[in-house]
């Protein structure tokens, strides 16, 4: 799974106007950026009577709308998805996910906070960073709103160098954490046997999807 940073803070603190400025720097640097945005209302895509709608109207699990420059992907869900849920969807090709909001989530975060707005969220778990327009008193790394190059620094070096070649593993839809010594067996054991596979070339990526039925057994248990 590529990695997840939230971008985090007090409503009007900054944290788009942030996020608008980091995605054109990392890209600069040779990376693909995905990122998410929370709403806390529901969200219309589609408008009655089209026919996306109707497929939707229909029962279909999830709609695809593809034109010549975009893709829209519309799935109903049963509430709000996490992080990892969210990634999962959006797949393995991008190098880093930046989220804005989901405070309660997880994952890393990076606290965007103006002195006009007021004070800072005071306690965030996994806080590594503040983006502030003036001096506080934390251990926490400050970034100033104009040091965009020193807050991607700080992503390249600590999420986007070391998965640059990475390995997921999903179980049942949940991603399953993988120490050194089983990504390495993994890893070398699904090259050695694609490798051997007709009309297989040099090997930049490999996906393998499985699906099952529970054996009888298993359905009586």
């Amino acid at each position: 799974m590529p990695p997840i940073v939230s971008i985090v803070g007090e409503s009007k603190s900054g944290k788009t106007t942030l996020i608008e400025k980091l995605v054109p720097e990392l890209k600069s640097r040779g990376y693909q950026v995905a990122t998410v945005k929370h709403a806390v209302h529901s969200l219309t895509f589609d408008e009655p009577g089209k026919d996306s709608w109707r497929h939707a109207q229909a029962g279909s699990d999830a709609v695809v709308i593809s034109s010549q420059d975009k893709l829209v992907l519309i799935r109903p869900t049963a509430g709000d998805l996490t992080l990892d849920q969210i990634a999962r969807i959006l797949g393995e090709n991008c190098d880093i996910v930046l989220a804005e909001g989901f405070k309660q989530s997880s994952t890393p975060k990076i606290e965007v906070h103006r002195k006009e707005v007021g004070a800072p969220l005071g306690l965030v778990d996994k806080l590594m960073a503040i983006v502030t327009d003036e001096p506080l008193e934390t251990k926490k790394r400050q970034f100033s709103f104009q040091d965009v190059k020193g807050l991607a620094d700080l992503l390249e070096k600590g999420f986007l160098k070391p998965q640059r070649e990475r390995i997921s593993l999903y179980v049942n839809n949940t991603p399953i954490p993988l120490s050194a010594f089983p990504k390495e067996i993994i890893t070398r054991m699904m090259l050695a046997m694609a490798s051997c596979l007709k009309g297989v070339g040099e090997i930049r990526s490999l996906e393998i999807f499985l699906s099952r039925e529970p054996d009888e057994a298993e359905v009586r248990s």
